[in-house]
């Protein structure tokens, strides 16, 4: 024994008296455990780590934490008695001190009667406890020790019945305290690290390179890894892990090649590592606690094989879920065989005897196997290993004939059971991943993508859109007003059933008597706890002064000589005033009926016909205790309520799965990106990986930002063209937490512009002048942005490829259907795509989805007004209508045009209408609101303020006639009697002369000549051009 041998003496006489403990309650309750025995006898002999690990050994290191050999334990309800060498023992006499039970140790020597006496004492105590003695039956101890005491023993042998103590050490030690399953985690995650960061590397790796390795080899490697000391000091790795204690609990094992023992009992063999099925078996030991992980790794799958482990996960995730407090062992088993009948029963045969057994100082405790036969009950805080597997499955489709015909599937975890009200186990090896995608290589993918993919078809809804909104410049001659008209008439006919059909829906979904929408959630009492215990009072509460308690968010007042503490959450406020030398310290309360604000129903009372306190008043001369008073509980309000409203805030926070790297082969990633929101205030760039369930945004600050593609509800790439940024952005179904700014917009971009460039030092200079180089440099950037454009739409695809198996797809806005508006606090472009209506450029970002409308009102629509605005109304009725005001009145045909061509009906009015107004009395009474017409009163205003405007127009109509004899009265007023002399003149003039036109021109062209116009007209050089010499 080594010198720094120290024993726990609290933890010996702890895990002792529970032993007791437990068994003293067994006598009680009918002797089912410990068999009435009246004594229990554990000898230990010499040490044999061929043996491992076995029940006498594992008792020692459960009350000592080290293993004795030459040993013998002998226990009764009241004493226990240790016979070991003199220098084992030196390291047991503290033992003797600091418990409830009595510990003596006997001192063994070399004088061989004086060893006999000792023995016979113990044999005298064994008969005096009773007639049955706790012994372990399948002893592997052996040495003349062990020798010595069965000699002896023989003697009483027939006088006492021997009980197989096993199950009933191993019901004590099954429940592992906090100390056990740190142990367990500790040796089950560096498990999980080696299988997850060594072999699945190093395995994927020799594959890859077409590495000839034998399994023997492999295992040797992985075997050698427990030396790496900076290996087992990772980031993940539990605080103060200590890599000096880990040992081996299940050498590794590899198996490839249609060679596969699931039962772990043979060596590796020298055949070359397989890329067909592989299973990887092993198991690290920490502080002499125990794991296991076993998986299986499918190189280039048929589909057969991949339904197979498919179903063994449905299997191995319902064994998981079905650990449970309570739960007997057998119904474990049988709930997997169950859904194996359910699935295919035809291979229950092939499925394993058993789904697990117990773990902990042993790697596998045969007093709690999972199988058909076993009726133990699981308990809280007890640890497993599960293993589910099937053999001998025959493959249909096999690459290799001789290799490949059959093979295994195999899954181990180490878990431990949790307590009662839990769904399902807490497994410590879930760092290491098991579904299809993490166990599963294609290295023939290459083949594959050299193959021309199918063209995707066009949507030709989109086509329709773009088409129809694509404006052609037309003249006034050609018959553009008819087109117009008759574009018009179509659209109002298809509006018109748009509505019906809206009308109708409403009708259908909200039946007679649906009631208010907000009424299936009643506001509930919310109850509001100071203290539990009066000794939990500030013990200033003996000076019955008014007193402030931050800590518990509480005010303790003085009543009648007693403190009565009040929290913060009945108080409403408190006020100080001043008269008469005093000054008076007001504590009002909230009470039903208090006013009309909005503050007076954030919770109702549990009977508001109580009589309440509605405020106190306590005076003093102490002004500057009153004011800190007051300053202190109007703090405490304030804290209080902005506690109350980040809860609220949070409420729809959803807490992401965790995200699955890739293991495999290097992520697909995308460098220099910005995000928004901003990680922090500095501009920082950072990466953009693609990883198996979901993307990583690297933050060079060391931070990360996980999106999982479940929760991606539209993607979308915009290109910068007309902008100056290329954007990727993801729209959520629930708001993620990105430093401390909650949202459900995540958008990565980068300049299409670069800044940095600057050409003011370029060579080229001083050879090239005028526009020749700024038309270069124009053709440069363009090819740069082309560059861009392209680099992200990739990127957009590999993503919306990556999680294609969650309906996602990339969208990308129409910018000639977009369109200026003001949906938050600037103008901005607000473009159409596909599925949404979109504004991606400005913080904070408008995403509606257009499944999500329910109609569309335009509103200030009226001759003379510049600008419209747009109110979108959503099927949630709860939900407030988004507003895009200042829309520039020429996008408006394009508007109604779009609109139409995705079937949301629409409708327009002159006047702004109070929504708040309109859709409290929607959400009150749906079915009302329906019945009496639903939307049809948006459209009713609009078209009778139309109808106004024809009657205005009508108002002022004249007649042709009318019309034929105020413009002769005006022709005849604008000639007055000179005009008139004028025209006669002229008429004169023309009779005599007589010329044509084209005499005139003649006559006018020469005159011209005379003057030297023409000759001026030659000399003059054009604009921009050269003088000629």
């Amino acid at each position: 024994m080594a010198d720094e041998v120290s024993i726990d003496k609290n933890v010996f006489h702890t895990r002792l008296a529970a032993l007791q403990t437990q068994w003293k309650a067994d006598k009680r309750s009918g002797n089912h455990v410990f068999g009435d025995v009246g004594s229990i006898a554990i000898v230990m002999g010499k040490s044999d780590e061929t043996q491992g690990f076995h029940k006498a050994n594992a008792m020692q290191f459960w009350l000592l934490g080290y293993e004795f050999p030459a040993t013998l334990f002998l226990i009764t309800l009241e004493t226990m008695y240790i016979i070991t060498t003199k220098k084992k023992a030196a390291y047991l006499e503290p033992l003797k001190d600091g418990g409830k039970t009595q510990v003596e140790i006997i001192v063994r020597g070399k004088d061989a009667e004086e060893n006999a006496k000792q023995f016979e004492r113990c044999l005298d105590t064994i008969k005096n406890a009773g007639t049955k003695v706790g012994v372990i039956t399948k002893e592997l101890s052996t040495g003349p020790f062990v020798n010595e005491w069965k000699t002896a023993f023989a003697d009483i042998s027939k006088e006492m019945e021997e009980v197989d103590i096993s199950p009933a050490l191993s019901a004590v030690m099954a429940v592992k305290d906090a100390n056990e399953l740190r142990a367990i985690r500790n040796a089950s995650v560096a498990s999980s690290h080696t299988m997850a960061d060594f072999f699945l590397d190093y395995m994927s790796d020799a594959l890859d390179k077409d590495k000839k390795i034998t399994h023997k080899a492999l295992c040797d490697k992985i075997a050698s890894k427990i030396d790496d000391d900076k290996f087992f000091k990772w980031k993940k790795a539990p605080q103060s892990f200590d890599t000096m204690q880990l040992d081996w609990s299940i050498q590794p094992t590899v198996m490839s090649g249609g060679n596969f023992d699931l039962k772990l009992g043979s060596e590796p063999d020298d055949n070359n590592l397989h890329a067909g099925v592989i299973i990887a078996a092993f198991g690290l030991r920490y502080q002499t606690y125990a794991s296991m992980i076993a998986r299986t790794y499918l190189v280039d799958p048929n589909k057969t094989q991949e339904s197979m482990y498919k179903l063994l996960l449905n299997v191995h995730e319902a064994v998981m879920k079905e650990l449970r407090d309570g739960v007997a062992a057998n119904e474990v088993y049988n709930k997997a065989i169950s859904i194996i009948k359910a699935k295919k029963p035809e291979l229950v045969s092939r499925f394993v005897k058993s789904v697990g057994a117990g773990i902990g100082i042993e790697a596998r405790d045969t007093n709690f196997v999972l199988n058909a036969k076993n009726t133990r009950v699981l308990k809280d805080g007890m640890t497993f290993s599960i293993t589910t597997a099937f053999s001998d499955l025959e493959n249909p489709n096999p690459q290799d004939k001789k290799r490949d015909a059959k093979y295994a599937l195999m899954l181990s975890d180490t878990v431990r059971i949790n307590p009662a009200g839990t769904d399902q186990a807490f497994s410590f090896t879930k760092d290491a991943p098991s579904d299809v995608e993490s166990t599963s290589f294609f290295f023939n993918e290459e083949e594959e993508e050299k193959k021309e993919k199918p063209k995707a078809k066009k949507d030709s809804r989109v086509g329709a859109v773009a088409s129809s909104n694509i404006t052609k410049t037309r003249l006034r001659g050609q018959g553009g007003t008819t087109q117009n008209e008759e574009k018009e008439a179509a659209r109002r006919e298809h509006q018109k059933e748009l509505h019906q059909k809206k009308q109708q829906e409403g009708l259908e979904k909200y039946a007679e008597g649906h009631g208010n929408l907000n009424g299936t959630e009643e506001k509930k009492f919310k109850r509001f706890e100071s203290y539990k215990r009066d000794t939990q009072f500030p013990s200033k509460v003996k000076d019955l002064i008014v007193l402030v308690d931050p800590k518990n968010n509480s005010v303790i007042l003085p009543i009648m000589g007693r403190p009565v503490p009040f929290h913060i959450n009945t108080l409403k406020n408190a006020t100080t005033s001043t008269e008469g030398g005093f000054t008076y310290l007001r504590i009002n309360f909230l009470s039903p009926g208090q006013g009309v604000g909005r503050k007076d129903d954030q919770a109702p009372f549990e009977d508001p016909t109580a009589q309440f306190i509605r405020s106190l008043t306590f005076r003093s001369h102490d002004t500057n205790r009153m004011e800190d008073i007051k300053d202190q509980v109007t703090e405490m309000k304030k804290a209080a309520v902005r506690k109350e409203q980040e809860k609220k805030d949070m409420e729809d926070v959803v807490e992401q799965d965790k995200l699955v790297e890739i293991r495999n082969r290097r992520p697909y990633r995308l460098d220099n990106i910005y995000v928004r929101p901003a990680v922090e205030s500095k501009r920082v760039g950072g990466a953009v990986e693609i990883h198996q369930n979901g993307l990583r945004y690297h933050h060079l600050g060391n931070q990360k930002i996980d999106i999982l593609f479940g929760n991606i509800k539209h993607l979308f790439f915009q290109p910068c063209v007309g902008e100056l940024i290329v954007i990727i952005h993801v729209h959520l179904h629930n708001p993620i937490m990105i430093g401390k700014k909650k949202t459900k917009d995540v958008q990565f971009y980068r300049e299409a512009t670069e800044m940095q460039f600057d050409e003011t030092g370029n060579r080229k200079r001083k050879h090239r002048y005028g526009d020749e180089e700024e038309f270069e440099a124009e053709q440069e950037e363009k090819r740069r942005r082309a560059q861009l454009d392209k680099e992200f739409r990739n990127f957009t695809e590999k993503i919306a490829d990556a999680g294609k198996g969650e309906g996602l797809a990339v969208d990308m806005p129409f910018r000639d259907l977009g369109f200026n508006g003001v949906p938050s606090r600037s103008s901005v472009t607000v473009q159409p795509t596909t599925d949404c209506l979109v504004q991606l450029t400005e913080p904070p970002f408008m995403v509606i989805t257009l499944t999500d409308i329910e109609v569309v009102h335009l509103e200030r629509v009226q001759f003379g007004l510049k600008n419209f605005d747009m109110v979108i109304v959503f099927k949630d009725f709860t939900r407030a209508p988004a507003h895009i005001n200042t829309i520039p009145v020429e996008a408006l045909d394009g508007v109604k045009d779009w609109l139409d061509s995705v079937d949301i009906p629409y409708s327009e009015g002159p006047l702004n209408l109070n929504w708040a107004t309109i859709m409290k009395t929607v959400i009150a009474d749906p079915h009302t609101f329906f019945k009496d017409g639903g939307w049809s009163f948006l459209s009713t205003e609009s078209d009778s303020d139309e109808e106004d405007e024809e009657e205005e127009e009508s108002a002022f109509e004249v007649s042709e006639e009318e019309l034929a004899s105020v413009a002769s009265s005006e022709d005849e007023s604008d000639f007055d009697d000179d005009a008139s002399a004028e025209a006669s003149e002229d008429e004169v003039s023309d009779d005599e002369e007589g010329e044509d036109w084209d005499a005139l021109e003649a006559k006018a062209a020469r005159k011209d000549r005379e003057g030297g116009l023409e000759e001026e007209e030659v000399k003059r050089p054009a604009k921009g051009g050269k003088k000629r010499r």
